[in-house]
């Protein structure tokens, strides 16, 4: 949000995240943008005007989240087993997208939602925060080499999605991202 705003815009861009927050954290992705604007006390049309789609307010709603994965990915760059590091870091994906409703629909791929200059601010941010993690297991021979950080998000995203309503979706996420890491193949 521009400094340049008014400060009662800036008031109630604050006052509209705020509630945004408790309402994804609620409802996910889905809640109610009328309601959104109804407990800000604004109309739907302050809502829009700060939030064009409702891409652009998941992803202000993520950012905070965004933020903490970005850190946590260059606190692990360079530390012990690249491997290690790029799958904790991984987890810590699967975990916060499970906990934060709302966060792995910000982070899936939508063209008709994505701005055509800047895309998913929200995927944009996070590939390149894993990026080093990933060179870093690919120059060990840990990983593929042509395996990319937004193919790993977009597993991630689809796992998170799929086991969104299931009785324990940590655990379920968990375990099938687990399960695609491993692959399928008996163990030796």
């Amino acid at each position: 949000m521009p400094d340049r705003q008014r400060a009662d815009a800036r008031r109630n861009y604050a006052r509209v995240l705020a509630v945004a927050e408790r309402e994804v954290a609620a409802h996910g992705a889905g809640a109610s943008l009328e309601q959104i604007a109804r407990t800000a006390g604004v109309g739907s049309a302050t809502v829009r005007r700060h939030f064009p789609t409702r891409r652009a307010l998941l992803e202000a709603v993520s950012h905070g989240r965004i933020e903490a994965l970005c850190a946590r990915a260059r606190e692990l760059t360079g530390v012990g087993d690249s491997r290690d590091a790029l799958l904790e870091w991984l987890d810590d994906v699967v975990d916060y997208c499970v906990a934060a409703r709302g966060l792995a629909e910000a982070l899936a791929y939508d063209p008709a939602g994505a701005d055509p200059v800047r895309g998913n601010s929200c995927a944009t941010t996070l590939q390149d925060a894993g990026e080093p993690l990933l060179r870093a297991a690919v120059r060990d021979g840990a990983v593929a080499a042509d395996v990319t950080v937004e193919e790993l998000i977009t597993l991630i995203v689809g796992i998170v999605l799929a086991t969104e309503h299931h009785p324990g979706p940590s655990a379920a996420a968990t375990r099938l991202f687990r399960l695609a890491v491993a692959g399928v193949s008996p163990r030796d």
